[in-house]
């Protein structure tokens, strides 16, 4: 990550191909004082192509950002160069303590980045700038809580390509930050991203820690690399570690035995009692049906058993899937809110590892710890129960809506921002009509986020629950689309100020 090159020979480089050409992109680096020069801010260094773009977002003032970027993006930059900055920028200057908050600067990206793929060319970079923007204000509050920076390597200090894995293993296990920080630098630059992947799919699901957000991230940050390139990776990977060592102030975990760590070590036990085989089963709605029914009550252990006794029973993972997204969508619909939504994201995390991993004891691993999960996301809702038997999602009734065609979907989101019960209910009967309809209301979800989105939730939720319509069986795709409802963003409103100004700004002239 480091190098000798100095500002005045990447610029000069720079302008030999091209880079500068319309706009002088990165002349403002002439009143800057090389990082050489910045004792104070001794910070790693990123590749060094994208470490000026990387300075811009980071140095150019919030009321300020957004011309320079669209400025940028007219003279060249790129979707890939931009997007690879903000997340590289979030990174190396946003604490991922908690792993939440301000950092959503950063666990953001990747659901802006598939929002704007869904868009028109028109909008594609509406999310993008909204990042930017958004990290700007994280980027403040990283500043008032202690201006947290991640420092460079100590190269001195690292482990061989050979040693490298086995001490990111005890490191983690040890909840040891300093080593595992030396090991997975060692990592990214000795093994390959899959593999490095593998291992924090199976970290990410360890603990109930930060209401989910360590699978978000992992999921997240993974997805990010995959349009960055793995040339970016070690900043993250590093940051990623950092993260998924967060203990909320207790004692080191793996000398004792808090709830938050329990349901991991119980299921390691469960895992080889899965048959061989269980890749492949029954798709049953019933079986997801009673998986939700069990999870109203459950215990972690209860959901974990419940699980294990499906897929031996010879039931689909996928069946299993349908459960805990209904359940996770049915919390929501009974107590809307941050945790609500949050067990739709964590859900979503979780599937999406499970379907990139290529570890057969991890996929057995992200199905037992989301059913674990979403039972002590129950208990954070409704520590006293209080689950009531109208909220049940497998007996909402539907209500006709009193519009036609197109109205229909203009009815549904209008109602969204005054009522959301009568927008899943009208939701629900629209989608019974004809299945087909479901497209054209993904796609108005996805325009309002554009226009009148306007925190990190609304764009990390929205990109979580219109990707798992497409992953939930098509016997239950328009009940957990239904609950969507309950945090989507409604039509109520006007267009953002920063939307508005964002399409003013990339308007050709």
């Amino acid at each position: 990550m480091s190098s000798s090159m100095t500002r005045r020979d990447l610029l000069n480089r720079s302008a030999q191909v091209g880079l500068l050409a319309g706009a002088g992109d990165f002349a403002f680096l002439n009143n800057l004082p090389a990082v050489a020069d910045e004792p104070a801010r001794r910070i790693v260094r990123l590749q060094e192509d994208i470490e000026p773009l990387v300075r811009l977002i980071e140095d150019t003032p919030r009321e300020r950002l957004l011309p320079v970027a669209a400025e940028r993006v007219r003279g060249g930059t790129s979707y890939q160069e931009l997007i690879s900055a903000v997340m590289l920028a979030g990174v190396r200057g946003i604490q991922p303590r908690p792993v939440g908050f301000k950092f959503h600067a950063v666990l953001v990206i990747n659901s802006a980045h598939l929002a704007g793929q869904a868009a028109t060319d028109r909008d594609r970079w509406l999310p993008l700038f909204w990042a930017l923007d958004n990290f700007k204000v994280s980027q403040e509050r990283n500043r008032r809580e202690g201006d947290w920076r991640m420092r460079p390597v100590d190269e001195s200090r690292l482990p061989t390509a050979a040693q490298a894995r086995r001490r990111f293993i005890d490191a983690m296990d040890r909840w040891d930050e300093e080593g595992a920080d030396l090991a997975v630098a060692a990592l990214a630059r000795s093994a390959g991203g899959n593999e490095i992947a593998e291992l924090f799919f199976r970290y990410g699901c360890r603990d109930f820690r930060d209401i989910g957000h360590k699978a978000i991230y992992v999921a997240n940050s993974w997805r990010t690399l995959q349009t960055m390139g793995l040339r970016h990776a070690e900043p993250i990977f590093r940051s990623l570690a950092y993260a998924l060592l967060e203990r909320e102030r207790q004692n080191n975990p793996a000398e004792n035995d808090y709830a938050a760590d329990r349901p991991y070590r119980e299921n390691l036990r469960r895992v080889p009692r899965i048959r061989a085989g269980w890749q492949r089963g029954r798709i049953s709605r019933d079986a997801s049906a009673d998986l939700l029914a069990t999870m109203r009550g459950a215990t972690p252990d209860d959901a974990s058993e419940r699980v294990v006794g499906m897929l031996n029973d010879g039931i689909d993972p996928a069946s299993i899937w349908d459960g805990l997204f209904l359940t996770a969508g049915e919390l929501l619909m009974r107590r809307p809110g941050i945790v609500g939504l949050h067990c739709v994201t964590t859900v979503n995390a979780l599937h999406y590892a499970f379907q990139a991993s290529g570890n057969d004891e991890t996929r057995r691993m992200l199905m037992l710890q989301g059913a674990a999960f979403l039972t002590m996301f129950r208990g954070m809702l409704f520590p006293n129960g209080g689950l009531t038997a109208d909220m049940r999602l497998d007996h909402l009734q539907s209500v006709a809506p009193r519009g036609e065609g197109a109205a229909v979907v203009e009815e549904i989101f209008a109602d969204v921002s005054r009522d959301r019960m009568a927008a899943a209910r009208k939701t629900l009967a629209w989608l019974d009509a004809n299945p087909g309809n479901a497209h054209a209301l993904l796609a108005a979800a996805r325009r309002l986020i554009f226009s009148r989105g306007t925190n990190s939730h609304d764009y990390k939720f929205s990109a979580a629950v219109l990707e798992d319509f497409f992953h939930t069986t098509p016997a239950w795709r328009k009940r957990f689309l239904a609950t969507g409802m309950f945090n989507l963003t409604g039509a109520g409103g006007r267009e953002t100020e920063l939307c508005r100004r964002t399409r003013e700004l990339l308007a050709t002239s």
